[in-house]
């Protein structure tokens, strides 16, 4: 990094605490370039996804478990080839932005992997880094399909949808795996 882009940066960050917010050169000006922006975000987020549920699958005991997190896996795949089409139907090449939230999320789930024994408890702590996750996807998905349906692009808002759909699929396997599995035998652990 340059000295005077930590200046810009650090100059920003004071600007954040002090209440007001002066925005980037590049700032989204319109909802157009908000949603693009968007989708830039999840495509990275649903790449590094890809890696951490490989991760995640590798850490865990329960077979349910295990299943669901690769089944979501393949799920994942898919939903890059999706955002991919998106793009591709907004005369954009799809491009990956940093997404910070699915990075800390990450981080949040190999550090329950550091902080726990391979087991049960492990397993429970799987699927609360999990549900972070899906959550925050449930979130993107939801705010990008309306965005595309605001901006009149009503097959990207149908393919966001069916993407949406799944993350609130994938949510909810993750709690019947903890509800009827992981977390009556986590409870009993010592």
């Amino acid at each position: 990094m340059k000295p005077e882009d930590s200046n810009k940066e650090s100059a920003q960050k004071n600007e954040i605490k002090k209440g007001t917010a002066k925005p980037k050169s590049d700032a989204p000006s319109g909802l157009t370039e908000l949603f693009e922006d968007g989708l830039k975000d999840i495509y990275w987020a649903e790449k590094a996804l890809t890696k951490a549920l490989l991760i995640m699958a590798k850490n865990a005991t329960s077979a349910d478990l295990i299943e669901t997190l690769n089944s979501h896996l393949t799920e994942t795949e898919e939903h890059v080839i999706r955002l991919e089409k998106v793009f591709e139907l907004i005369g954009k090449k799809a491009t990956a932005k940093k997404c910070d939230a699915m990075e800390g999320l990450i981080q949040e789930g190999k550090g329950i992997l550091e902080e726990t024994e391979k087991g049960v408890v492990r397993d429970a702590g799987i699927i609360a880094a999990s549900q972070k996750i899906e959550h925050y996807e449930i979130a993107t998905y939801g705010t990008l399909r309306q965005f595309a349906e605001t901006l009149g692009l009503a097959e990207a808002a149908s393919i966001l949808e069916l993407t949406l759909d799944e993350e609130k699929g994938a949510d909810k396997k993750l709690t019947e795996v903890a509800v009827n599995a992981v977390n009556p035998e986590a409870a009993e652990a010592h």
